[in-house]
């Protein structure tokens, strides 16, 4: 084991702004990426910051994509240096990255996510396979003729007769998000291997996997920006509508929403923990290493977000929602991480 829409041009300003600062004085931890991992951060963060002998670390949630931007700016001490991230760094990131320089990266993983499915509580009950899915969200499906069109699918039951007479519409993140590339990694593209007519269209992998991951743009999926918790106010407030998020932002309103089977397994602690709820992933940070002994605390940061407290049976982060590494893997996490420090 080894240490998804970009910010308008006011956004990056701003964000830019947040970042800036004389690389004299800078003695806070930036940090920059994902919405899954920015409660888990922060948290961490104010525990931290309580020990009194570093500032607490300033957090931006800005998409996995957003901070990985961001993050490989440059070596520079105006830009972030940590990355919270909800799927693995791509290689075009790596690429720019290394074009800016920064040649240093430690990869942590910090826990596992589900990404969760759901629908206001009391409404019909679902249990989908990856193809529904698919069918459901998928921008162009093969026609009769074995083409490529427009996805004609309107209502669940135009997917399959048993399922409900409801329009489709789901509320997910936008391309920025981390979640999303997983969702469409796990998701979209397992239902587009149930359908031979893309293998054929699309000889070469990586365009298939282009063609599978493209979401349809007809209203059916509304892209709801890098705060879950706006998703969850949206399904309260419409009960034939879908919502896409992580885990812990499910199991923290389970009084107001409910999950969504995917082929048969609910998202449940256990199921993600086992891999049997299969629409799974790790959760990361990936540290720049080229900033450590230039910003005070980075290692002892990471290390806080690794500990017993964070991670443990009882620990703050667990009760949050995410689900910690198996004591062997946390063990082997815990020594990469303190090998930071011989940097």
């Amino acid at each position: 084991m080894s240490l998804r829409i970009i910010p308008t041009l006011a956004t990056a300003v701003a964000l830019c702004a947040a970042f800036a600062g004389s690389a004299e004085a800078r003695d806070q931890i930036r940090i920059a990426g994902s919405s899954t991992v920015y409660p888990f951060s922060t948290t961490a963060a104010e525990q931290f910051g309580q020990g009194g002998k570093f500032k607490t670390p300033i957090i931006e949630s800005t998409g996995t994509g957003g901070g990985f931007k961001l993050f490989c700016e440059g070596t520079s001490l105006e830009t972030p240096d940590i990355n919270d991230a909800s799927r693995p760094i791509t290689d075009s990131e790596k690429e720019l990255c290394k074009k800016n320089g920064v040649t240093d990266i430690a990869e942590v993983i910090i826990g596992y996510d589900g990404i969760v499915i759901a629908n206001k509580k009391g409404a019909p009950a679902l249990d989908l396979t990856k193809k529904q899915l698919f069918m459901a969200l998928a921008r162009d499906l093969p026609g009769k003729d074995g083409k490529l069109a427009a996805n004609p699918n309107k209502l669940w039951s135009d997917i399959d007769a048993k399922l409900p007479k409801t329009p489709i519409q789901v509320y997910g993140p936008p391309p920025t998000s981390g979640t999303r590339d997983a969702f469409a990694e796990l998701v979209l593209e397992k239902g587009c291997g149930e359908f031979p007519d893309f293998a054929k269209l699309y000889p070469d992998e990586k365009d298939r996997k282009k063609a599978c991951h493209n979401i349809r743009e007809d209203g059916a999926y509304v892209e709801s920006g890098e705060d879950d918790n706006v998703i969850i106010q949206k399904l309260v407030s419409n009960d034939q509508a879908l919502g896409i998020f992580g885990y812990s932002y499910y199991d923290n309103s389970r009084a107001k929403i409910q999950a969504v089977k995917v082929e048969g397994v609910a998202p449940e602690a256990a199921n993600v923990e086992s891999g049997k709820y299969s629409v799974s992933r790790s959760l990361f940070v990936y540290v720049k290493k080229q900033h450590i002994g230039q910003i005070p605390g980075i290692v002892e940061f990471v290390q806080e977000l690794t500990s017993d407290a964070a991670l443990g049976a009882d620990g703050y982060n667990t009760a949050k929602g995410l689900l910690p590494l198996s004591k062997a893997d946390q063990a082997k996490m815990k020594t990469e991480v303190a090998a930071l420090s011989a940097k």
